[in-house]
């Protein structure tokens, strides 16, 4: 039961991670079949992206107090029902508000993934490979539902979701623990909340800066490299999408370093900025090429590698509300995300022609290697006394 409690935690990430790239490979299709702009196509993701955010923390509660199962469960019907309400009609306003509430399903599954992981006796190894499968369905989307556009038009993306949402929906009702525990004595509800526990700050910075600064690199990585390398437009394509793709990689490995070499997992994550740090500056040159592709290898490395130390962190100081903990965590990145992204799209309208906002976040990214959490935030002495 616990190994499926595990897989049924990473079913939950994936399918939260399906649907924030299930429209980008069809936008432009999209945009047709709703009369609209791409513009206001690109508010269908804003939709769900502000409201994957919002329920971090309030979604990590439900999940203390009612278990992550159950949570999950009612994240994948919240997602279901959000994606069924898009298949409608093709209009941009209902698609917006479904995409809001696909978002809520996200947010919640992301969370309560997490927990379900945790609680089901995962090691920071299996948090770190929860970390990866949520990341890479995501660029799969990417691939495969332009392939479904024949079949379903302009509702492909809303149709895989539906279909995934569902069989993760069976899957995780049938996987769920016989008695999820809530917190320790209902604490979850009394505790001081999470957001006030300082504690959990240096844990926020440094995934804001691994996570939160690696995605908005992402985002304009390819224009970057288009402007200032000498790689044509597909290459300059491939060596940008390195930067998520290890992700996918190097969350597994921070965990197996936690896992297995606990007492090098600091200076892990403190090398993991400087990898970051030392990529951004690479892809800030851009040239030669072996430089560039070297940075986004770099940045792939720094992104991935806190991924497991912080979420750990966050539960193992907050035994009361662990997975609200995560939450308040994850809140951080993601608010990075959506304030940082069209900071450094402003910066290509500048001197320097997005070389200025690149350097701005290697300032930052190195910023956090200030504030490193202590062994003990991260996990390390909890993880060491429960080995001895």
């Amino acid at each position: 039961m616990a190994r499926r409690g595990v897989v049924a935690g990473c079913a939950l990430g994936m399918t939260s991670g399906w649907n924030f790239g299930n429209l980008g490979g069809i936008a432009s299709e999209l945009s047709r079949a709703y009369g609209v702009g791409l513009a206001a196509i690109g508010l269908l993701t804003t939709a769900m992206v502000v409201t994957h955010l919002a329920v971090q923390i309030p979604g990590g509660k439900a999940s203390d107090r009612f278990g992550p199962a159950r949570a999950g469960a009612a994240a994948m019907v919240v997602l279901s029902a959000g994606n069924a309400l898009a298949l409608a009609r093709p209009d941009a306003a209902l698609a917006i508000a479904a995409r809001a509430m696909v978002g809520v399903g996200t947010g919640l599954a992301f969370v309560s993934g997490s927990a379900l992981v945790r609680e089901s006796g995962g090691s920071p190894l299996a948090q770190g490979v929860f970390g990866g499968l949520s990341l890479a369905p995501g660029g799969v989307a990417l691939a495969v539902v332009p392939q479904l556009e024949d079949v379903w038009a302009w509702r492909a993306p809303y149709w895989t979701a539906l279909v995934i949402s569902v069989a993760a929906l069976v899957f995780v009702w049938t996987a769920r623990p016989d008695a999820p525990p809530p917190g320790p004595s209902g604490a979850a509800g009394t505790a001081p909340g999470v957001v006030r526990d300082r504690r959990l700050y240096r844990l926020a910075v440094l995934y804001t800066a691994s996570y939160g600064l690696g995605v908005v690199l992402a985002n304009w990585v390819v224009e970057l490299l288009r402007r200032h390398s000498a790689l044509a437009d597909g290459a300059a394509a491939a060596v940008g999408a390195l930067t998520l793709v290890l992700v996918v990689l190097s969350r597994p490995l921070g965990g197996w370093i936690l896992r297995a070499h606990p007492e090098r997992a600091r200076r892990a994550v403190a090398a993991s900025i400087v990898a970051g740090v030392a990529g951004t500056l690479a892809l800030v040159a851009a040239e030669p090429v072996g430089l560039a592709v070297a940075g986004a290898l770099l940045v792939g490395l720094g992104a991935g590698v806190p991924f497991s130390p912080a979420f750990t962190g966050a539960a193992v100081t907050r035994p009361d509300a662990p997975a609200a903990a995560v939450g308040f965590v994850n809140t951080a990145a993601n608010l990075a995300v959506l304030v940082g992204t069209p900071l450094v799209g402003l910066s290509f309208s500048l001197a320097g022609e997005g070389r200025l906002g690149f350097a701005a976040l290697a300032a930052l990214w190195l910023g956090a290697l200030a504030v490193l959490p202590s062994r003990r935030a991260l996990g390390v002495d909890a993880l060491s006394r429960a080995r001895s």
